[in-house]
């Protein structure tokens, strides 16, 4: 049986996503990077799932520190979610667009986000171009309340 390509690029890119600015750090650095590929997991305890590229820098700050912060974006941000999509020069560059704060877990959590998570790592699956993070939710702030910004509304493709 031969896989339908077209088919499945299309089919695939029409599952729902969030947009969100995933937040690492690592001794003084922080970094970040803009995640779609993002679902909760559990209810109790409290899991999130992420699935992040295999060869990107946070990709290894989050297997060498077991943590990880997600922003959640509002619908109106999608030229933030742009500014961490970008290829950056050095890490941590993306956030001297963006105001923020250290979480409890010592995570960079932005300013004028909807709110964030931070998580610990509790589980991982690495095959394929992204590796699968799952995170137990540790600590939330919500900064306000409003709709989320989504792939879809974008305008960006990502994934099929």
């Amino acid at each position: 049986m031969a896989l339908n390509a077209e088919a499945k690029k299309t089919l695939l890119r029409k599952i729902p996503h969030g947009v969100f600015i995933c937040g690492v750090a690592e001794g003084e650095e922080v970094n970040g990077f803009t995640a779609s590929w993002v679902t909760q997991g559990s209810f109790e305890p409290p899991l999130v799932v992420m699935a992040v590229r295999a060869d990107s820098t946070s990709n290894g700050i989050i297997q060498r520190t077991g943590r990880f912060a997600l922003n959640v974006l509002a619908a109106d941000q999608k030229d933030l979610a742009a500014v961490f999509f970008k290829p950056q020069k050095a890490i941590g560059g993306r956030f001297d667009a963006a105001p923020f704060r250290l979480g409890e877990l010592g995570l960079p959590l932005l300013e004028d986000a909807l709110g964030a998570v931070e998580c610990e790592l509790v589980g991982q699956v690495a095959h394929g171009d992204h590796t699968v993070f799952v995170g137990e939710v540790k600590s939330a702030v919500l900064n306000r309340d409003g709709a989320a910004l989504e792939l879809s509304a974008t305008g960006w493709q990502y994934g099929g």
